[in-house]
């Protein structure tokens, strides 16, 4: 087929709905309509002379030959939106876009963001926080931090070790010495724990450390990390914290540990460094990379 002749619209229609195996959530992508999806790759459809969908009920899934598209298409999209994106830097390469988990970025960048700025005054830095996985497509980020138990979490990405988590229970001075004493895990039947997303975090604690039985699922839940943190500073309960992202906190006073130094600390995972291509980072995202590598590393 000439290049003229191409059909994007349709392809840009079909790769989208392939990728999410949705066409309602391709029409939201693309600002359309799930009607104008449809007839775009029906039409794709008719000009191949085969189907790229099988449509099941309520769903749909790629045929052989839809598969094999769309990995060229997503191949190919992501080429060309990287290459537009040198073009672009080129243009304003000052530009910097981090997209960054909320509890990374309310309890260790946020914090530190003035001495990078200082360091490198002409990189006007935009942090986008959220939890929502992106795909850097468009403008949406140049790179991202995301917490994650392994490396190979995110498709179509490179990732970068940054920091493991260590999580140990963390609450006020204040509320310590008010309540009963903790010496051991099970001492924590006392308090109100703090839990962040859903109880998990919390239950697995007690698991790994051999006190399974009391993987309680009780107690306030907070949609953020941050969130419950900010509760455990304000003596509501003990939250599960970190000793590097939570650092500043312990060592100002606001936050203690009621155990000794890693007595009870359990490892759950880490935050990785995301980028579409680490080999193809601007100037801009090199020097944040290098410089919050060079922060991860004060700290621990």
């Amino acid at each position: 087929m000439k290049r003229g002749r191409l059909p994007l619209t349709a392809l840009r229609s079909f790769e989208s709905a392939g990728r999410h195996l949705s066409f309602s959530r391709a029409a939201e992508e693309l600002y359309v309509s799930q009607a104008a999806i449809s007839r775009q790759i029906r039409e794709l459809e008719e000009l191949l002379g085969l189907a790229l969908f099988a449509r099941l009920h309520r769903r749909v899934a790629l045929t052989e030959a839809g598969a094999a598209l769309l990995a060229q298409l997503t191949t190919s999209f992501d080429d060309i939106d990287r290459q537009l994106s040198v073009i672009m830097s080129k243009a304003a390469p000052s530009a910097l876009r981090v997209n960054v988990e909320p509890s990374f970025a309310g309890e260790f960048l946020i914090q530190r963001l003035n001495s990078f700025q200082a360091q490198y005054p002409d990189i006007d830095i935009s942090v986008d926080s959220e939890l929502r996985l992106i795909e850097f497509r468009g403008q949406e980020a140049d790179l991202a931090v995301r917490y994650g138990e392994t490396a190979t979490s995110w498709p179509r990405t490179e990732s970068r070790h940054l920091i493991n988590v260590e999580t140990t229970p963390v609450m006020t001075a204040e509320l310590l010495a008010s309540g009963v004493p903790i010496t051991s895990p099970a001492d924590l039947s006392n308090y109100t724990l703090l839990h962040d997303y859903n109880r998990d975090g919390w239950a697995n604690w007690f698991t790994k450390l051999g006190f399974a039985e009391m993987a309680v699922r009780r107690g306030p839940v907070y949609a953020e990390a941050a969130l419950a943190m900010q509760a455990a500073k304000l003596g509501h309960g003990i939250a599960l914290g970190d000793r590097i992202l939570n650092g500043d906190d312990i060592r100002a006073g606001r936050l203690v540990c009621p155990f000794a130094r890693e007595t009870y600390d359990v490892s759950c995972g880490a935050y990785w460094l995301v980028a579409p291509d680490f080999n193809r980072l601007s100037i801009a995202a090199r020097a944040f990379v290098e410089w919050l590598q060079e922060e991860i590393l004060r700290k621990a």
